[in-house]
């Protein structure tokens, strides 16, 4: 029998962290088996019926990404602050987006925009960790909060009951450009867990993380010596699963067990399972990204990639868009060279995306949000970038339950704060918790601590969006 290693005595089966449910080895006395803990697992989800059947993919713009350039080109203000690559028409009458989304604009209908959301912090390193908590950290010096994804993996459980995957990942990519690696640290620094530990803090696959390792299939080296030898088995042990349940003798649990371990899960991260023709529509590689060391975009796979966990369980992915931060200086490119890279790549991998979401009927069950740190100065420099900026930044949101087609709030006509529905943070995670939590079943059935529950119960999202 396969068993999940416990690490020691289990106190709390439904605290258990990704480590003692997803680091598979041999039979050890007292173990806790597979099949057990997805019983747990789905017992779990019978206890959390407030937990709505809907995935978050927040594809976090890191570095900045200017508000005019993307969802508000303001072409009527001086010439110092419309947007720098022009502006594109949209299918919602007089609403444009910048130029360098093109195939966006054909899908404005499907999305909503918010052009008054805003912020005070302009420094990266506090900018992420106050996004990506949703305000729950002003400071940005984690000292209080946690992320949003975290937040949802305490309040719905760790894994998903289904397949054992867990519900909160953040995509990322080696990076090779130095500005791109610091985003990078910067993105994982605010994906944190706080005070809420460790088995709430995201699952990275590809990464050198400790929960990625933890997902490898742990066997003693001297019961299976070689891959060969690893393969015989698990292949014998599928036959005498398939032969237990050909008799009525394997729960529902079991044959998940068996889906997990033999490749439900790992499935989810390989892309070459795709149609190759959705693959070259995602492909964005022919675009080099970087600014000093240049690589082909990944972006595009990693948004396939969302999609994927998507169907496998995740509900909380976080897409890593490195390279916003375009001030023109001798670290980062000035707007039109950054758009026409940064843009354009968003611009394919975000609306194929859509397509191949509403082609598979998931629009409703997948809410996109695209955002960032902050926003850019509404004056382009002397040298054509813009500078970092927070009291007015890029927020939109694509499918979920929410209403779509909206133009959320105003700009003022310098383009430097709001002039009309001003959105905070907290309104933005109140969005996001209240769009994957029922908030009325919340209060019935839940029983997380109170500083807890009134992160759900006691905030108002964007009223202008719900449904």
């Amino acid at each position: 029998m396969l068993t999940v290693f416990s690490g020691g005595k289990v106190n709390d089966r439904r605290r258990m962290s990704r480590r003692s449910f997803l680091q598979v080895g041999t039979c050890t006395v007292g173990g806790l088996s597979l099949s057990d803990v997805l019983t747990l697992e789905a017992a779990q989800a019978v206890e959390t019926p407030f937990v709505k059947d809907l995935s978050v993919v927040f594809l976090y713009f890191s570095g900045g990404a200017s508000h005019i350039e993307t969802f508000d080109p303001m072409m009527d203000a001086a010439p110092e602050i419309r947007s720098q690559t022009g502006e594109v028409a949209t299918t919602i009458p007089g609403v444009s987006f910048g130029g360098t989304f093109p195939r966006l604009a054909r899908h404005a209908q499907e999305m909503s925009v918010v052009r008054s959301f805003h912020h005070r912090n302009t420094d990266h390193v506090k900018a992420h960790v106050e996004v990506l908590t949703g305000g729950m950290d002003p400071t940005g010096q984690r000292k209080t909060g946690f992320s949003m994804g975290s937040l949802y993996a305490r309040l719905a459980g760790t894994n998903s009951p289904r397949t054992g995957l867990p519900v909160y990942s953040l995509l990322t990519t080696p990076e090779i450009d130095p500005q791109y690696r610091q985003e990078l640290t910067r993105v994982r620094r605010g994906s944190w867990a706080g005070a809420l530990g460790s088995p709430y803090s995201p699952f990275e696959p590809g990464s050198k993380s400790a929960i990625v390792d933890n997902m490898t299939l742990n066997l003693p080296q001297d019961r299976f010596a070689d891959r060969r030898r690893l393969l015989s088995s698990l292949d014998s042990w599928k036959r005498r699963h398939d032969q237990i349940a050909s008799v009525g003798g394997s729960s529902k649990f079991n044959d998940q067990a068996v889906d997990l371990l033999l490749g439900s899960a790992s499935t989810a991260l390989d892309i070459s399972l795709e149609n190759p023709a959705l693959v070259r529509r995602y492909d964005t590689s022919h675009i080099p990204v970087g600014f000093k060391k240049f690589k082909p975009s990944p972006l595009g796979k990693q948004m396939l990639m969302a999609r994927r966990l998507c169907e496998a369980g995740c509900r909380f992915v976080t897409v890593h868009s490195p390279g916003w931060d375009m001030h023109a200086d001798k670290n980062n490119p000035g707007m039109v060279t950054g758009m026409e890279m940064l843009g354009r790549t968003a611009d394919q991998a975000v609306s194929t995306f859509l397509e191949d979401v509403a082609d598979r009927g998931l629009s409703r069950k997948i809410l996109l949000i695209l955002s960032g740190d902050f926003g850019r100065t509404p004056r382009v420099n002397k040298n054509g970038g813009r500078d970092h900026w927070a009291r007015l930044s890029t927020l939109a949101f694509a499918g979920g339950d929410l209403r779509m087609g909206e133009v959320v709030g105003k700009a003022a006509r310098n383009g430097g704060e709001p002039q009309s529905f001003p959105v905070s943070l907290s309104q933005f995670r109140a969005t996001v918790t209240q769009s994957l939590i029922d908030v009325g079943q919340f209060r019935v059935n839940s029983s997380v601590p109170r500083e807890l529950a009134a992160l759900v119960e006691n905030q108002v999202p964007i009223t202008q969006l719900m449904p």
